[in-house]
């Protein structure tokens, strides 16, 4: 059986997460088959922090699995009058609420809950801590671009990807080096120095670059990160335009990468910062993609975790 929550990319072995990205390709390609595993059973959307893409993917996962959703807001809760946050869970759970989905600004919220309810948790983004859900959701739309087969160990070795923008303040970034690693990825990671990963000693198998333009040209798959502005202090980036010129995935620099990488992006995209529009909606980017498979890979933890579907 899989874990009662899914909190985090780092510390899970590499068989459970190529199980759930095989799992992920099988409900896509039948997803009838699955349309009861959450029968009867309520799945709590606990978004504490805005999100679109995320939300609506569970919410669509939760929904094709046959659960049903308890959306949570929580301007109008009693989270803003001062109630804690597990009383407001444990109020919640007598609701009959089976699982919880949960995204939090404060990193370890997830594994909190659930020592807190006891019920099964699934992270979507603590802080700049860790999103597991989108790195599966980026692995998956990867492998099937790419045509590997997640039952073998290393699907992605001899593949290099780099992951280029503001890495300081990225949860995806941080889930992604571990799952991609874990799969036998070569990762290169490029940002400004002051939008750097602090806790680089914790991803010893990166290659990292001042400038994306060091490698670029030998990339497979390219993965900018949003330019995260309400987590920064006023002076990290010098400007946004220099930001684009030096760090941007620009027409020019898209120019100089192999005919065949790809790229992607967690989105929301910021269109002429971190990656020009043209190269956005451009036949090798998979960003659409990425959002279309969110549901499966969603579908594919909801159903492990929460349906508690033996592998």
């Amino acid at each position: 059986m899989f874990p009662e929550r899914f909190n985090a990319i780092r510390g899970l072995d590499p068989g459970v997460l190529c199980s759930l990205l095989a799992r992920s390709s099988r409900m896509k390609s039948d997803p009838g088959s699955f349309s009861t595993i959450l029968k009867g059973k309520t799945v709590l959307q606990f978004f504490v922090e805005n999100s679109t893409r995320t939300r609506l993917s569970f919410e669509s996962a939760t929904r094709r699995l046959g659960g049903m959703s308890l959306a949570f807001s929580p301007s109008s809760s009693s989270l803003s009058k001062g109630e804690t946050l597990a009383d407001t869970v444990n109020v919640i759970r007598q609701y009959g609420v089976d699982g919880i989905v949960v995204r939090h600004r404060s990193m370890g919220a997830p594994d909190f809950l659930a020592d807190a309810t006891g019920l099964p948790v699934i992270n979507a983004g603590d802080g700049a801590h860790e999103h597991p859900t989108q790195a599966l959701l980026d692995a998956f739309t990867l492998g099937e671009c790419w045509g590997v087969d997640f039952s073998k160990a290393g699907a992605f070795r001899n593949r290099k990807i780099m992951i280029l923008g503001d890495l300081r303040h990225s949860r995806v970034a941080r889930s992604n080096i571990h799952l991609l690693t874990a799969l036998g990825a070569e990762l290169h990671l490029c940002a400004p120095a002051t939008l750097g990963i602090p806790d680089l000693g914790l991803f010893p198998r990166v290659h990292v670059h001042s400038f994306p333009d060091e490698g670029i040209p030998e990339m497979d798959a390219v993965m900018t990160l949003r330019l995260q502005t309400e987590r920064q202090n006023q002076g990290v980036i010098p400007s946004l335009p220099e930001y684009r010129e030096f760090w941007g995935l620009t027409v020019e620099r898209a120019k100089r990468m192999k005919t065949d990488s790809v790229i992607l992006h967690p989105g929301p995209v910021n269109r002429g910062v971190e990656i020009d529009s043209e190269v956005a909606d451009s036949g090798r980017s998979l960003i659409l993609k990425q959002v279309e498979n969110g549901i499966f890979a969603r579908m594919a933890v909801l159903a492990s975790v929460v349906g508690r579907m033996d592998s």
